[in-house]
């Protein structure tokens, strides 16, 4: 378990709102990082935290979807979804490369740059306390959940 800080990096999210880490102190909040909206595993994954929402928020915990895509493309996706949480966008990797997650990874066989599938838990603080990467979607959501249930 790591014991780093969320960056201090804000950003602009869906609804017309600004991710500002230091404005969630005294919450905890999930961030997962994933490739791209509108895309069969990154739905699917929206699509299993949506549906835990509810459990999250009586934990005392936000979430936040966090890509290279810009809001348009993610407001599209959160209303077609129906995501009740805000989605991110970090069109210049500033929140990605502070959390490592860009990768070189193959596709179609070639070489491309793109978001390792990742999850974080800031605690009240303001701390990082639990990451997954690489993850696979199946059954990730419950897991993230069911830490965070963890959490005091």
């Amino acid at each position: 378990m790591t014991q780093e800080t969320c960056p201090a990096i804000t950003l602009p999210t869906t609804s017309a709102g600004t991710f500002d880490p230091s404005q969630l102190r005294g919450r905890h909040f999930v961030l997962y990082f994933y490739p791209k909206d509108s895309t069969p595993g990154c739905t699917t994954e929206g699509g299993d935290f949506r549906d835990r929402h509810a459990a999250f928020l009586a934990a005392d915990c936000e979430v936040f979807g966090v890509s290279r895509d810009s809001i348009k493309s993610h407001e599209n996706f959160k209303c077609k979804q129906e995501y009740p949480f805000e989605l991110i966008s970090d069109p210049e990797e500033a929140l990605c490369e502070a959390f490592g997650v860009m990768k070189l990874k193959n596709m179609y066989g070639k070489q491309v740059r793109g978001i390792e599938r990742s999850t974080f838990v800031i605690d009240r603080e303001g701390r990082i306390v639990r990451e997954w990467r690489g993850v696979k979607v199946p059954g990730h959501a419950e897991e993230v959940l069911a830490f965070v249930q963890t959490l005091k």
